[in-house]
């Protein structure tokens, strides 16, 4: 079934989320330093996937061009919104709004490569290692993300769910109409353009900065424009 690392994967952020309550008590200084230790992390991982683009001038025009259609769309603003829809449904847990837990874990979890190339192994080979991995991450970040954030992490579940498993669903299909020199070249630039939301979110962590990163996904579909056109052009 090539659905079964994408449920995996929504399965253990709700597993870890659920934890993360029961373990609210862990020591704030504990907390903080945890979060630094994640936030630097991700800013590493971020790093590394940016330096694998063959072409960055790819990855500029992505981000830049995708961070004007962002704030145009005002993506952010939505995200938030649509977490404040769920803080009203649910209610605040006096820990951390359920809006800023829902926004920030799905930034966390959706970006990257890994969940992409993820849910494309799942269903073009049928093989779910990548995301079985990508699921432990997820579930290990979503406790201590909750500790936090409060339980509206638990709602992140549901986009990544949707998110993978449309990449999976479209990808048992994707042979037919996609060449496979092409994909490669879209797995390479966006796993780049990617790295580089990771290591701004690896910043939001820390603290140190607060950048719009919803504002900056449409730089992904950007990617997969340009990649195309230099294709069609060789």
């Amino acid at each position: 079934m090539f659905l079964i690392g994408t449920l995996v994967n929504g399965l253990l952020i709700i597993i870890g989320t659920l934890l993360g309550k029961l373990l609210n008590r862990i020591p704030e200084s504990m907390k903080v330093t945890v979060m630094f230790a994640i936030g630097l992390s991700v800013m590493v991982l971020g790093l590394q996937m940016g330096l694998k683009s063959e072409n960055f001038l790819i990855v500029i025009i992505s981000l830049v061009v995708g961070a004007v259609i962002g704030e145009l769309l005002k993506l952010e603003d939505k995200l938030n919104d649509l977490g404040g829809w769920l803080e009203r449904k649910v209610g605040s847990n006096g820990k951390g709004s359920i809006s800023e837990g829902f926004v920030t874990a799905t930034l966390i979890f959706v970006i990257g490569a890994m969940g992409i190339i993820g849910a494309l192994d799942s269903g073009i080979r049928g093989d779910h290692d990548v995301l079985y991995t990508k699921s432990l991450i997820d579930g290990f970040t979503a406790l201590i993300l909750t500790t936090t954030l409060g339980i509206g992490v638990i709602f992140s579940a549901i986009p990544v769910v949707l998110y993978e498993g449309l990449i999976a669903l479209f990808a048992t299909q994707i042979d037919r109409f996609v060449p496979q020199v092409l994909m490669d070249q879209f797995i390479v630039e966006m796993t780049a353009t990617g790295g580089i939301m990771i290591f701004a979110i690896g910043l939001n962590l820390t603290g140190m900065v607060k950048i719009k990163v919803a504002n900056l996904l449409p730089g992904i579909v950007v990617t997969g424009i340009i990649v195309t056109i230099l294709y069609s052009l060789k």
